[in-house]
């Protein structure tokens, strides 16, 4: 499923400033039986953000109206535990569009580059620095270049990596099918000299 292309992002961000964030903490487990990918941003952290009476729990960042954002950073571990890509779809569907840690599960980061969210990795001492920043002020932009793979507030600034392929496709707004059907013309293109040669 196509997503909005992903080429620079400049939005304020919202803190969870807590080590090993896990898929069931990110998503609970009782909440995955729905089969589309929409409305699991209703329930991103639902533990987290509501009481057992289903009451918002003041607290927590997400119901925090001093912080605000298309931008979700982590501590470091984010995304660790099940490998279930509904993660992924419910930071999406919230509203996120990056995610940025000091580390990501592979598998979660896998997952987010599959379906439209960018996951930044930065160094330690820059996650500490943004923590630092968002706690002083709260409505601190960010912007996150993909094109030059920088991420930047104030005058820090720090280079991530990404897999190239990923990169096309955020940048494109394709997924693995979108990205194949781009290069239609290609691939027709080499079927006919491929026929070609075998006729010869």
């Amino acid at each position: 499923m196509s997503k909005e292309k992903f080429i620079k992002l400049t939005s304020s961000a919202v803190p969870v400033q807590v080590e090993n964030i896990d898929t069931d903490q990110i998503i609970p487990a009782r909440f995955l039986k729905a089969t589309t990918r929409e409305g699991f941003g209703d329930n991103l952290f639902r533990d987290w953000r509501f009481d057992s009476n289903n009451q918002p729990i003041k607290e927590f960042v997400l119901n925090d109206s001093k912080f605000s954002g298309k931008i979700l950073v982590g501590g470091k571990n984010f995304g660790c535990g099940s490998s279930r890509e509904h993660a992924a779809w419910a930071i999406y569907d919230y509203g996120f569009r990056a995610v940025v840690s000091s580390f990501f599960a592979d598998i979660f980061k896998n997952n987010a580059l599959n379906n439209g969210l960018l996951p930044v990795v930065v160094s330690d001492r820059f996650l500490k620095m943004i923590f630092e920043k968002m706690e002083k002020e709260p409505k601190t932009e960010f912007t996150i270049d993909l094109q030059n793979q920088i991420i930047s507030f104030g005058n820090e600034r720090e280079k991530f990596e990404i897999n190239a392929y990923k990169k096309t496709c955020l940048t494109n707004g394709y997924d693995d099918i979108d990205y194949l059907l781009s290069l239609i013309d290609e691939i027709k293109g080499f079927q006919r000299l491929q026929k070609a040669h075998v006729e010869l």
